[in-house]
């Protein structure tokens, strides 16, 4: 270092402060947080039923409040396709219906697993409209992360 300084001189230490000045730069938007350069990929993972589905949509809803580009797909399996079922409501009686048809219309997509319905005896026409359907939840969540870059969450 000394002896690129003797050569280059006051050059070299120009462009050393420019760089420990440019890693010292904070980020913008105050706060401490970046603003996002384009939108998230994240996948939900719902499993547990009505009380995880409650705090996944506000976990959904808080996610595009902040990045309203937000590429969201939940996944449903297991108890966790039963707010999507026609008629459920949460623990204060609002039905899930009228939370997934906003967030649908924020470009969030709800998946639900066709094997649990098999294992469930459940059918198709028992769910919201607002519900698509995949093979297999879990096999969806990793080809979400594999292959499509989803980052992963579960309420």
């Amino acid at each position: 270092m000394i002896e690129l300084l003797k050569r280059h001189g006051v050059a070299v230490l120009v462009l050393l402060i420019l760089g420990i000045g440019g890693c010292a730069t904070p980020p913008s938007g105050g706060g401490g947080a970046s603003n996002p350069i384009g939108p998230d990929k994240v996948v939900y993972h719902l499993n547990a039923g009505l009380e995880q589905a409650t705090n996944g949509l506000r976990n959904v809803r808080n996610h595009l409040e902040v990045n309203p580009k937000a590429q969201i797909v939940v996944v449903a399996h297991a108890q966790g396709v039963d707010y999507l079922m026609k008629d459920k409501k949460d623990a204060n009686g609002n039905p899930f219906e009228v939370s997934v048809q906003e967030l649908k219309e924020q470009g969030v997509r709800f998946d639900v697993c066709l094997i649990t319905l098999r294992n469930r005896k459940l059918n198709k026409n028992q769910f919201i409209e607002e519900a698509t359907f995949v093979p297999s939840g879990v096999a969806e969540i990793a080809r979400l992360q594999q292959r499509e870059g989803y980052a992963y969450l579960r309420p």
